[in-house]
């Protein structure tokens, strides 16, 4: 066995140019447990649990507990959305009532859709949206799951949005249709905010119309807002539950909105010891920097979203080239096409920037190192060809 194993390692390498091996070696870390065992050196280590992080600037801060929604209080601080749309979001009432939202004994979080009656063509099927009651401007948000909902005609998000739309902004956090297998990040603005496409990120810029999108105008390209697409296809639908779900991190402050994906077997034990630290998480999936983009201006008095969309703009205009059989409309009649259109949730944990005095720029800058160049070559050699094997069955 391991001989076949050595062999599609280097099968791998062969395929791969030298240039690209820095940024394969990020991409294998995040898909790898193994790697992400090994680059913990008692000095790593040690810093994490101290939970300093560091600006660009040099000057250091704390990422503090803020709030955290988890167990039977889960549902507490939230909002359940019942308004006009293509589906027929229902209140906290009737959402108790029919069994879409509870808590388990063990405090898992279940929020799903209506997956038990059966429907005349043309009649939306129930579901659940929930808004947080507490508004965010910055933070670092970090949501343990288990699972998302997925599956043909089903457009879940994990997202946060102003008041004021788009004036305010719009986060998608986690968001996918049908059984896609990659989680697309997205944003949304008034104009005036674009993505930088050279910025460190190990996703990939989606195109919409034949352009790149990275304009993050809302009036503009469709709506399609400025968006990465996760590297991973372990970040969205069955490959993301099969393994056990994991952590989905947002961090947004003056100086860029990334967001971070991790299998459960590879959570940074910062975020486990709750002293998060993103400046040793690697590069993000996706980043939105305030090189091109005043956070501060186009990003304001967030809530939190939860919600199970069926068809509506994405999913039942994508729904022909889906793969997906008959129509979206018909997909929505049978109950049974809807018993993975769940979200099984540990916690969602929101953290606030505090700083911390003085300026400690040479620590910060060896923070800020790439992983791999973090890492000596003793601890690279060994777990090298399993993080590979990794990628090349994430990809």
């Amino acid at each position: 066995m391991w001989h076949n194993r050595l062999s599609l390692s280097l099968l791998a390498l062969k395929i791969i140019p030298c240039e690209a091996l820095p940024d394969l070696l990020n991409r294998a870390a995040l898909a790898s447990p193994w790697l992400w065992a090994s680059r913990r050196s008692h000095q790593l280590d040690s810093a994490t649990n101290t939970g300093i992080n560091f600006n660009p600037n040099g000057s250091a801060f704390l990422w503090l507990p803020s709030d955290e929604y988890s167990g039977s209080t889960f549902f507490d601080r939230w909002t359940f959305f019942d308004g006009p749309d293509p589906t027929s979001y229902v209140n906290q009432s009737t959402a108790v009532a029919k069994g879409y939202v509870f808590v388990q004994d063990d405090g898992t979080v279940i929020m799903k859709a209506d997956d038990q009656t059966t429907l005349p063509l043309g009649q939306n099927r129930e579901s659940v949206r929930i808004s947080s009651n507490t508004t965010y401007d910055t933070g670092l948000f970090i949501l343990d799951l288990n699972r998302a909902p997925w599956g043909c005609a089903i457009w879940p998000a994990f997202w946060t949005v102003g008041s004021d739309w788009p004036s305010n902004g719009e986060i998608d956090i986690l968001e996918g249709v049908h059984d896609n297998e990659h989680n697309q990040v997205a944003w949304h603005t008034n104009p005036g905010c674009t993505l930088n496409p050279n910025a460190s990120y190990t996703g990939i810029i989606p195109q919409t119309n034949g352009i790149n999108n990275t304009d993050c105008d809302a009036n503009v390209n469709s709506n399609a807002g400025c968006d990465v697409t996760d590297w991973s296809r372990a970040s969205y639908g069955p490959f993301f539950e099969a393994q056990g779900g994991g952590i989905l991190a947002m961090k947004w402050d003056e100086n860029d909105i990334s967001v971070w994906s991790f299998y459960r077997a590879a959570i940074p034990s910062d975020i486990t010891q709750k002293t998060p630290n993103p400046s040793l998480w690697g590069p993000p999936s996706a980043i939105l920097s305030s090189t091109q983009c005043d956070i501060g201006t186009f990003f304001s008095n967030h809530n939190i979203v939860f919600d199970i969309t069926f068809c509506g703009d994405w999913a039942g205009n994508s729904y022909a080239t889906s793969g997906c059989p008959g129509t979206c409309a018909e997909r929505l009649t049978d109950p049974t096409n809807f018993v993975n259109a769940t979200w099984s949730i540990n916690s969602l944990q929101v953290f606030r920037k505090q700083p911390l005095a003085g300026n400690v720029s040479a620590i910060a800058s060896t923070s800020a190192r790439p992983l791999y160049a973090r890492l000596s070559l003793a601890e690279i050699l060994p777990p090298v060809l399993a993080a590979l094997l990794a990628l090349v069955f994430a990809l």
